[in-house]
């Protein structure tokens, strides 16, 4: 997601500079000076980029519930559990309760349906209970949804001797005033959360609504490959731009943290998504893990209407021009017309 006021997009920029320099510092006498086959293995690591990513994954147990039975809901579903369980790597999913009732009540097998992702071996956290808008709905009733949205998970965690410690939010809006913020950060803390940041934003569900439009299309078996296909490059030209950005703002690549959503699309291409990743050289660790970077210690400065990657709130705040955040990769022409939007 881009700055609310975008500038056009520049030339493309150069890639990431070369961070390693041959230090040739004169040597006092018989001192050697190492040679490429005297270098240690343990050495040759220190000059390898340290890629970490976070596998995050929103609006559990299903993006289209509660629109859909959830009959229609579980082959999807099911097929990313799979997916997530045969990854084996750390994940995260974050739980809109109001998606487990239906008229109201409370519907087991939906809740089943969480417990399908512990049993894979992801871990859980708290969306709000319906996906509430902070700046629609005020701090008080955004407080209140997001105490409704642990009344299930709370219990589920707690009988695997876990408990709710992240909180992401919906939208990615995370309040319109400084004050605002502080208090809502007073108020998770309270209830043991940390706020879940994302860095590497994008628009995943765009994509997915085309993948759902093609299912009737002509040729809905090649165009869904397709999409297939082109999503995996886009997510990895958004992977490389926000580690550009990344070393561009803080001088090297954090721990990223990614977000997709809990849709037919990923549970397609999962386990693409995790092997292009790690072509890319990046590992993937848990959030505890990545949240221990001094990067996630910056305030969050924006306050403005949209939900920007949270490298971008920083350069917000630290009033980086314009320029700056030029060349995001945007959706392509044919899947915006395919999925009946105008504008991301």
């Amino acid at each position: 997601m881009r700055p609310p006021t975008p500038s056009p997009r520049p030339p493309g920029r150069l890639l990431a500079p070369l961070l390693a320099s041959v230090l040739l510092a004169a040597q006092p006498l018989g001192t050697a000076i190492a040679t490429p086959d005297a270098h240690t293995h343990a050495d040759r690591e220190k000059t390898t980029p340290d890629r970490r990513i976070v596998m995050t994954v929103d609006d559990l147990p299903w993006v289209q519930l509660p629109g859909i039975s959830t009959a229609q809901a579980l082959p999807g579903h099911r097929r990313l559990v799979a997916a997530i369980k045969r990854a084996g790597i750390p994940a995260i999913g974050f739980v809109n309760e109001g998606k487990l009732e239906h008229d109201g009540k409370l519907q087991a097998d939906r809740l089943a349906m969480l417990s399908d992702w512990l049993d894979a071996g992801a871990t859980l956290g708290n969306h709000t209970y319906a996906h509430a808008d902070l700046h629609a709905v005020g701090l008080p009733a955004y407080q209140d949804d997001i105490l409704r949205g642990e009344r299930q998970l709370r219990p589920l965690l707690q009988a695997r001797e876990q408990q709710p410690h992240w909180f992401r939010h919906p939208y990615l809006r995370a309040g319109r005033s400084a004050q605002d913020k502080a208090a809502l950060e007073r108020f998770l803390s309270e209830h043991d959360y940390r706020i879940a940041p994302v860095t590497v934003d994008n628009s995943d569900w765009i994509w997915a609504g085309a993948y759902l439009h093609a299912t009737d299309a002509k040729d809905a078996g090649k165009l869904k490959a397709r999409l297939r296909r082109d999503y995996i490059a886009y997510m990895g030209a958004k992977i490389d731009y926000y580690e550009q950005q990344s070393i561009d703002l803080l001088g090297y690549n954090l721990p990223q943290i990614w977000l997709i959503h809990a849709n037919a699309l990923n549970a397609d291409t999962y386990a693409d998504l995790v092997a292009m990743v790690q072509k890319r050289g990046y590992r993937f660790i848990g959030l505890d893990e990545a949240m221990r970077d001094p990067a996630y210690r910056r305030a969050d400065a924006y306050t403005g209407p949209a939900g920007p990657s949270w490298i971008h709130r920083w350069a917000i705040g630290e009033k980086k021009p314009r320029s700056f955040f030029g060349d995001e990769p945007e959706v392509p022409a044919w899947v915006m017309t395919l999925a009946d939007l105008e504008s991301e």
